[in-house]
């Protein structure tokens, strides 16, 4: 597992500001606390099998997932990556082609794209969700474009009510990035089964994470997941047999096994995360920080599940506020700092400063706060103090909702307003080498 950070936040506070003298912005260790002999029962029992590759646990991860996501079909592969790559392989995008997607988004995104020689046509951001701009696609679609691909970011699914129609009306199909989003729902359906294809990862920080790298698609169409499962094993079938190229893209069952661990929590873990996202919107509210800080709205469409909790810092402010947060110890991160279409990696493309107005602009204001299932209610008002400590105003003070010392955000009582259904540079409060 990815280790927790050093120097993690203790239920003692500072004596001169009642403050924690650290909150970490992830702690994989506390996790894995809980699950330490489930998961290492797993992972004997796939090295007694021998089975290490597509294994007996991929297979039965495959299909918990499927019943999971109410979707026909769920594929294992190594990394989100590698699926958003098999996605593009299996809908024939290639050399010349034309892919929308935003740039306000993970590397991969693109990255995938531009390595079947395809051309990435970046569109804009709605400036209060950070999702991809369904008007902004629209006027972008042309004659050349072969698929969109809507990112649900920080684990809010995109406009699918406005993608799905202008994907229909231009006759490509839609591929959900759906990285950040597992369990995310848009009128009561879960992402990765509203499009065409549905790209996940099992990054260790992602809401469903691994032991290491790991990803599955999953569609609804039976010809796409036949070509999925048969690019993912190098075009084979049978074996040593090849009809078409592929890529060796195959989950690990040490991997699967993990997951499978892990898996029925999921739901309770994206609750928590729900409910310690109410609790930031009512410490900002009480600690009255709107005029420098704007907290993330939810979506009232469906389950917005939380990957991160992004907040805007206006008036320039934000990287002056991360360092003092770093100074506190509170982990913070920049998702994200250089928006694709100014990566100089894509400079050949002519992209240029102001092009894409709201998602640079999103690029200079937003951090993400901690936001990780086992978040304790006094780390959180620790977080809200420190940011009302660097603007001068008065502290948040106690939640009300829930008792300190270290009551999880998933304790039994119920907040008033309960949310419905990476590369990460290093800082203080990270995991180790987290990088999407």
């Amino acid at each position: 597992m990815i280790s927790g950070t050093p120097g993690g936040a203790t239920s003692s506070s500072s004596s001169a500001t009642g403050m924690l003298p650290a909150v970490p912005l992830l702690a994989l260790d506390r996790q894995y606390d809980v699950l330490r002999d489930e998961i290492q029962a797993a992972i004997r029992e796939v090295c007694d099998s021998g089975r290490f590759v597509l294994g007996p646990d991929v297979s039965a991860l495959e299909d918990e997932l499927a019943k999971v996501l109410d979707v026909p079909h769920v594929i294992g592969c190594a990394s989100g990556s590698d699926a958003l790559l098999l996605a593009l392989m299996a809908v024939g995008v290639g050399p010349g082609d034309e892919v929308l997607l935003p740039s306000y988004t993970f590397f991969a995104t693109a990255s995938a794209v531009t390595r079947l020689g395809a051309v990435p046509i970046f569109a804009d951001i709605d400036p209060e969700t950070f999702i991809v701009d369904p008007a902004d696609v629209r006027r972008k679609v042309s004659r050349r474009c072969r698929a969109i691909i809507p990112v649900h970011l920080f684990g809010r699914t995109a406009d699918m009510d406005a993608l799905l129609p202008i994907a229909a009306e231009a006759g490509v199909p839609v591929i959900e990035d759906a990285a950040q989003s597992i369990l995310s729902t848009w009128h009561g359906r879960c992402s990765g089964g509203l499009g065409d294809i549905g790209c996940f990862s099992f990054y260790p920080t992602k809401n469903l994470g691994g032991a290491g790298d790991g990803g599955f698609l999953t569609t609804t169409r039976d010809d796409l997941a036949k070509q999925l499962r048969l690019l993912r094993v190098h075009g084979m079938e049978p074996r040593y047999y090849h009809d078409v190229v592929g890529i060796n893209s195959r989950l690990d069952s040490i991997q699967a096994a993990v997951l499978r661990v892990k898996l029925p929590h999921l739901d309770t873990w994206t609750s928590q995360r729900q409910k310690n996202a109410a609790r930031y919107d009512r410490l900002f509210a009480a600690a009255g920080l709107a005029e420098h800080v704007i907290t993330p709205s939810d979506e009232t469409r469906g389950r917005h599940v939380w990957n991160q909790y992004v907040v805007r810092i206006k008036g320039g402010q934000r990287d002056a506020l991360r360092q003092h947060l770093s100074a506190c110890k509170v982990g913070t991160e920049i998702y994200y700092p250089v928006p694709l279409h100014l990566q100089r990696c894509f400079a050949h493309l002519g992209w240029r400063h102001g092009d894409l107005p709201a998602t640079e602009q999103a690029a200079e204001e937003t951090l993400a706060l901690p936001i990780f299932p086992e978040l304790r209610a006094d780390e959180q008002e620790t977080v809200v103090g420190r940011i009302a400590e660097f603007f001068g105003a008065a502290p948040a003070g106690g939640d009300g909702a829930e008792a300190r010392g270290g009551q999880p955000a998933g304790g039994s009582e119920e907040p008033s307003a309960v949310r419905q259904p990476h590369f990460l540079r290093r800082a203080v409060g990270r995991a180790d080498e987290v990088i999407s």
